[in-house]
């Protein structure tokens, strides 16, 4: 059953699956970026999270209220616990440093393999996209993984914000 399950995979869903990886062992090394290119990795993430939910489920008061709880707590969770230490903010050079974490990777695998799951599940049991549980699971398990990744990006956000410019500029020129 399994051979079957990886036969009638899309060749897409490998592409994106590659994709994913590349970018999750990318964000694994210590490396300095713009806000924007920060950002792309989880508006990508969440796209495919509410991309899953409405064309399975659709967006119905379960489907929002089984998201928007897991995804508040999760970014409450990971700006509460995220470490500053982390990251350096250059708003002089429009980039923050970060240092290197597997985190990125896996949440990226986990709204992977719940979507890939999703659709196996729905593919073998149809009926399944009416029950009222395993929405809620569904639902809940990609606003975990949202909220992780909207957590962090707040952080680093708010970070970059807060930061002063290594040099101030006065009455037009450098200081140090």
């Amino acid at each position: 059953m399994f051979a079957q399950i990886i036969s009638h995979t899309p060749l897409w869903v490998w592409a994106l699956l590659a994709f994913l990886v590349y970018r999750g062992v990318l964000a694994s090394v210590d490396r300095e970026a713009t806000l924007k290119k920060l950002s792309i990795i989880p508006l990508v993430m969440l796209a495919l999270s509410w991309e899953g939910i409405s064309s399975h489920f659709g967006i119905t008061p379960l489907t929002l209220a089984c998201w928007l709880l897991p995804a508040g707590i999760a970014a409450s969770l990971s700006w509460l616990f995220f470490r500053k230490d982390r990251v350096t903010a250059h708003p002089d050079r429009g980039v923050v440093f970060q240092r290197g974490s597997w985190l990125p990777l896996m949440l990226m695998m986990g709204i992977f393999l719940t979507k890939y799951t999703v659709g196996v599940l729905l593919a073998m049991h149809p009926e399944l996209v009416r029950d009222p549980v395993f929405t809620a699971v569904v639902c809940s398990l990609y606003g975990i993984f949202n909220g992780m990744f909207i957590g962090r990006l707040s952080r680093i956000v708010s970070l970059y914000r807060n930061a002063q410019p290594s040099a101030i500029l006065y009455n037009g020129q450098l200081n140090g």
